[in-house]
């Protein structure tokens, strides 16, 4: 990484969007592994959020799939899903994630995390959730809650 110029790594990241924030925090982020990890990516959550540009949820994400430590990483899919499912109330990421931690056996967070995501973006989409094609409807607070109101599931933006 550190051998790329800025310009040369926002190129190839150019597509994921922020490409020069990200590649700012990128690189910096290789220089701090190499001056005080020796290289190596931390498996301490408070080490890796150290890091520049990484916070809890890239700190959670870097657990689960690289040191294979249970984590439950809350992007927008995990907090939408979870929140509709009744699995939590929590406002924040933060609440979400305490919440689903304490719901959930811990030998399930990292693959509930990646089946929350999956869910949310094929099924329980923001704006336009497929409730008809859910096999999770008769758990979903929030399908009972909006289902048959005025004749269907609301297909307007729906924030919760």
């Amino acid at each position: 990484m550190l051998a790329l110029s800025q310009e040369e790594l926002e190129s190839y990241i150019r597509p994921c969007g922020l490409h020069r924030n990200k590649a700012r925090n990128i690189l910096a982020a290789s220089r701090r592994l190499g001056e005080e990890h020796g290289g190596r990516v931390p498996d301490d959550r408070d080490a890796l959020m150290s890091l520049p540009g990484v916070g809890r949820k890239t700190a959670n994400v870097v657990l689960a799939n690289v040191h294979r430590v249970q984590a439950i990483a809350v992007d927008t899919h995990v907090f939408r899903v979870s929140r509709r499912l009744g699995l939590t109330h929590g406002g924040t990421p933060l609440a979400v994630e305490r919440d689903l931690m304490e719901t959930l056996p811990a030998d399930a967070w990292a693959a509930t995390h990646h089946r929350l995501i999956q869910h949310g973006r094929a099924i329980c989409r923001a704006r336009r959730p497929l409730c008809e094609e859910c096999p999770l409807t008769r758990w979903c607070d929030w399908y009972a809650d909006n289902a048959g109101k005025a004749g269907s599931v609301p297909a307007g933006p729906v924030l919760a």
